[in-house]
Parts: C-alpha cells; sequence; structure tokens
C-alpha cells in the first residue's frame, strides 16, 4: 500500500512515520493552501495531517485557520475524490464540536465550536460529509483530544518543568477530569483503519481509555522523576486573579493556561474502539509516563 502523508513534518507526522516504518512506500509531501490550485496525488491511501494548530499566543490571523484547515483540506479531499485511493483519513479535532465539555464529550454531540481553529475543522469535517462518497472509497474524520507524546511540547512541558525543578504545583485546589490521547495510540488507529476494510466511514473521537486529573499528572511526573511531588490548595479565587494579572504581564500562568490546566475535558472513545474490535496498546498512565520521559531525554 502506498500511502501518502501531508503535514509530515509535524509531531503527529514524525511519529507516525516511525510507526510505519515497516510499510515500505510512505511518501510525506509538502502542501499549502493556493487559490484554485488542483492537487494531485498518487496513492492507495492519504493521511491529511497539514493544518494549523490552535495559536496560543493569539498572533495568529482568522484567516490562516480557514486557508489551512478548511480551504486546504477541500483540495486535498477533492484530489482523494478524483485519484485511485481507496482511504482518505483526516485529522480533526475535538475542537470542531466543543471547547468545553459537561460531561462526556461523544461524536452524537451536536458542533458547536467557539474558535476559529474549531470552525474551520468543523466547516471542513461538514465539506467532506456533504461530497457522494464513490463505491470502493472509504473516509475517517478523526477527532483526537489532546495529544502527547516525544516531541511534544507545551502544557505538559511545563508540568515537566516544574517537577523536575522541585517547584509546588499550586493549583491543588482544582479537581478535574481530563482525557489525553497518547500518539502511538493515534498512530495504532490509523494504522487499524488503513488495512481493516470493514471499518465503516465515519466519524471517530480519538482518546485514552482513562483521563486523568492535572494532579494525578504532578503524581505521575513524581514518580517518573524519583521527586516527590508537591501539591498546594490555594485558593481558587486567588489563582485566577493571579491569572488574569498574568493576561496583562504576559507571564507564564494566564486565563487560557489555567481553563486548559484545570478544565473537564472528557471525550468519549467507546466508538473507535467498538469500530476496530481491540483495544488500545498503550493505558493512559504508561503513555504518559513515556512522554515525561522524553521530555528528561532533551532537557
Amino acid at each position: 500500500m502506498k500511502i501518502t502523508i501531508t503535514g509530515a513534518s509535524g509531531f503527529v507526522g514524525r511519529n507516525l512515520q516511525a510507526y510505519l516504518k515497516s510499510t515500505p512506500e510512505v511518501e510525506p509531501i509538502s502542501v499549502r493552501y493556493i487559490p484554485n490550485q488542483n492537487l494531485q496525488i498518487k496513492a492507495d491511501a492519504i493521511i491529511h495531517l497539514a493544518g494549523k494548530a490552535h495559536d496560543l499566543k493569539k498572533v495568529s490571523q482568522p484567516q490562516d485557520y480557514y486557508d489551512a484547515n478548511y480551504e486546504l483540506t477541500k483540495q486535498v479531499y477533492d484530489a482523494f475524490l478524483a485519484s485511485a485511493a481507496s482511504v482518505f483519513i483526516f485529522m480533526s479535532t475535538v475542537k470542531a464540536v466543543a471547547d468545553t465539555v459537561d460531561g462526556i464529550l461523544s461524536e452524537v454531540d451536536v458542533p458547536n465550536p467557539q474558535t476559529h481553529y474549531g470552525i474551520a475543522k468543523q466547516q471542513a469535517e461538514q465539506y467532506i460529509l456533504r461530497k457522494e462518497l464513490p463505491s470502493g472509497k472509504r473516509v475517517y474524520i478523526l477527532r483526537p483530544c489532546m495529544i502527547h507524546g516525544p516531541g511534544n511540547k507545551g502544557n505538559l512541558n511545563l508540568l515537566y518543568q516544574l517537577v523536575a525543578k522541585g517547584l509546588p504545583w499550586p493549583l491543588g485546589a482544582f479537581e478535574n477530569q481530563r482525557s489525553f490521547l497518547s500518539v502511538e495510540n493515534l498512530c495504532f488507529v490509523i494504522l487499524e483503519l488503513l488495512e481493516n476494510e470493514k471499518i465503516p466511514s465515519g466519524i471517530y473521537q480519538v482518546a485514552d481509555n482513562e483521563p486523568l486529573s492535572t494532579n494525578e499528572l504532578i503524581r505521575l511526573l513524581g514518580t517518573s522523576l524519583h521527586k516527590k511531588s508537591r501539591i498546594w490548595n490555594l485558593s481558587q479565587n486567588g489563582i485566577r486573579s493571579m491569572a488574569k494579572l498574568g493576561d496583562h504581564l504576559h507571564l507564564p500562568l494566564n486565563s487560557e493556561r489555567l481553563q486548559k490546566l484545570t478544565e473537564d475535558y472528557v471525550v468519549s472513545n467507546d466508538k473507535i474502539i467498538k469500530a476496530i474490535g481491540k483495544d488500545l496498546p498503550v493505558s493512559s498512565s504508561d503513555g504518559l509516563v513515556k512522554t515525561f520521559e522524553s521530555f528528561g531525554k532533551k532537557n
């Protein structure tokens, strides 16, 4: 099987190429949105990872998201429909459905994205779903939650630095539950979709089996670093006031980062597990420990 991967130089793309190393024909291609371009892709399967991630620094223009996540996806999907390829996998996001979750997010929830990032991904999903799918072709829209693994950057690395330096975790008063996704589990799911023709086309959320709280992450970090985790239960109101100050002074803790570190965001993976008929190879805690260990190798 010849597999074309867009966005192969990104975090997921690098890990996926390593995971598919036993597959002889994996072709990474570089694509970007150019108006009126007609892409021609010769492959048996197309995995579309290219796009623009959510920008926490807020320096991106709204149109950047629509060009990279909607317009480019249209062009790549049209190329798939016009090609002999039989499988198309589009990497969307749970943020195409909801920015906050009350309960457990599932595929039946009505999408209501609130950011340009999520709206653009949702528009791309709708474009794919509206097109009539020719016989013999399969299309999968994957909605991963927060992906982590070797090469990961962001809030998990921030937590690692805090525990590694012996600093206390000041947000212990916030009890939350959050789903994570090991990039190894994501690659496992993608390979199953490529190889199993019986898995029906559709939208699938992808997450590890067990959600964890941020306090549990701190304890896991302490265990992996052989350090005693220090968790402080400071006033939630006081912490929120500090985060608002961070919005203006560009401090490491700001309102958006506080929300990401303490919010509930639990994602159901029941549909994809039933579809592939196999359990995920990596547990939530084991996957996170692997990620933390990769931080240690870099720092």
